[in-house]
């Protein structure tokens, strides 16, 4: 069931990232070049200790090619220590200027004996969904 919710996953050493990814019409306005997708993430520690979302960086590619770096502190505000075991979930948004497009990804996390490692976001697709005809 989890696995056809979040159909992108990305697994480094013992964390586990899965994206879900929603285009949302009513917040999207093609006729001025705005299209809007939301990202529901959520990231699983399968570890032994627990691990802290310290920093995000996020490679965006609209459907132009252009590529965008966003870097910053934890995740929507926060810093999550996550348990063994245990899972954070958020949703965060993406604005492009086309109807397609894509984002890939890394976190640092900071395990239970103070090092660090780089965990892997999948790529995903930011896609308008198929009109029915």
């Amino acid at each position: 069931m989890i696995d056809s919710f979040f159909p992108y996953a990305e697994t480094t050493g013992t964390v586990t990232v899965r994206v879900a990814v929603s285009y949302l019409p009513e917040q999207s306005h093609p006729s001025l070049g705005r299209w809007f997708w939301a990202y529901h993430v959520r990231v699983e520690n399968h570890g032994d200790g627990a691990v802290q979302l310290i920093s995000r960086h996020w490679r965006i590619v609209d459907g132009h090619g252009q590529v965008s770096e966003v870097e910053g502190e934890g995740v929507v505000g926060e810093q999550p220590l996550i348990q063994p075991g245990g899972a954070y979930d958020y949703v965060s948004g993406c604005p492009l200027p086309t109807p397609e497009g894509s984002m890939i990804g890394s976190y640092d996390m900071e395990t239970a004996d103070g090092s660090h490692m780089l965990v892997a976001i999948p790529h995903f697709a930011l896609k308008m969904p198929a009109t029915a005809p």
